[in-house]
């Protein structure tokens, strides 16, 4: 997706993406500490005014609406000028009230229609659907996966030989058809972090992804963090999975996701795909080392490493 592509949706879901830029440009929301508050004794103008200093939050919105500038829209469009295809931002005053508003849902988590540019790649006969929890903000408004900065997935899939190279979060799209590798997700709503979700929403994607590994029989498909694979264990159990029963790494065979029974018999058609259950990767998750997180996505990447190698000497054969 271009810089022209960008669809940032209704005044709510402009406030949401500017809050997220704010954090992530500001060291999740500790630069304004170091800031003058009040303007230093200096005869220079600054861009903002000669009479105060930017908070962080107005740089942003600067920043922002530079950063648009180019982005050509109808002159229908309710939040861009006909003349300078600027977002027209809301202000901080309603920003925070929307805010607030769209908080309340009964449960603690933000039900707000965030736009969602992300799309499931999942071609049949994969070696790898890797299974994350929900899209985030910059996920949502890019249509790439784990587009944050602090997300560790792109880095993971290359230390652990899944991908040759680092990829940018651009080329999403483009792992199924290099590596053999999917991506989808167990919810699809886009929140600012995974702690915006309900447990409902949660368990209702369950049956949704069984159907989505049904349908496209990867080879295995790779959990990517301990509340996802809780949920799945929730669903198919009806309780909650014990400490003691819960590992990182393969799970057993009856775990099998997708398995397919004959309708003749007792036969099975499909014995469904392994499970691989790894660590999370977001930058926000502390309670495992990179070491430790590093040597759960080695035996994964070496897995799929030799099963490409494998799948390549066999058409080589043909």
């Amino acid at each position: 997706m271009s810089d022209t592509e960008l669809d940032l949706g209704t005044k709510p879901q402009q406030d949401e993406v500017i809050q997220e830029l704010t954090r992530t440009i500001s060291f999740n929301g500790k630069l304004e500490q170091y800031c003058h508050s009040q303007p230093p004794e200096t005869n220079c103008q600054t861009p903002f005014g000669e009479d105060r200093m930017p908070t962080v939050r107005t740089a942003t919105r600067r920043m922002f609406e530079v950063r648009t500038r180019r982005v050509t829209r109808s002159s229908k469009s309710k939040y861009f000028s006909a003349e300078s295809s600027v977002v027209s931002l809301p202000r901080r005053g309603r920003s925070m009230a929307s805010s607030s508003a769209l908080r309340n849902n009964g449960n603690g988590a933000t039900r707000s229609s965030l736009p969602n540019k992300l799309r499931d790649s999942i071609p049949h006969n994969l070696i790898l659907l890797l299974v994350g929890l929900n899209p985030g903000i910059m996920t949502g408004v890019t249509g790439w996966a784990y587009a944050h900065p602090s997300n560790l997935y792109w880095k993971l899939l290359h230390s652990s030989a899944i991908t040759t190279i680092r990829h940018p979060p651009s080329d999403t799209y483009r792992l199924p058809e290099l590596y053999s590798v999917g991506n989808t997700n167990i919810v699809s709503r886009p929140t600012k972090n995974g702690s915006q979700l309900s447990r409902q929403e949660m368990d209702d994607g369950v049956p949704i992804l069984e159907q989505k590994v049904r349908e496209k029989k990867p080879e295995a498909v790779a959990i990517v963090g301990k509340s996802i694979w809780e949920s799945i264990w929730r669903v198919r159990k009806g309780r909650a999975i014990p400490k003691e029963e819960f590992h990182y790494g393969w799970q057993d065979e009856s775990e099998n996701m997708g398995r397919i029974n004959s309708r003749v018999g007792n036969q099975v058609e499909w014995n469904g795909a392994r499970v691989f259950v790894t660590t999370t990767t977001s930058g926000l998750a502390a309670g495992m080392s990179p070491e430790e997180k590093q040597a759960i996505w080695n035996v994964l990447g070496n897995w799929v490493k030799e099963r490409r190698e494998q799948r390549k000497s066999v058409e080589e054969q043909l």
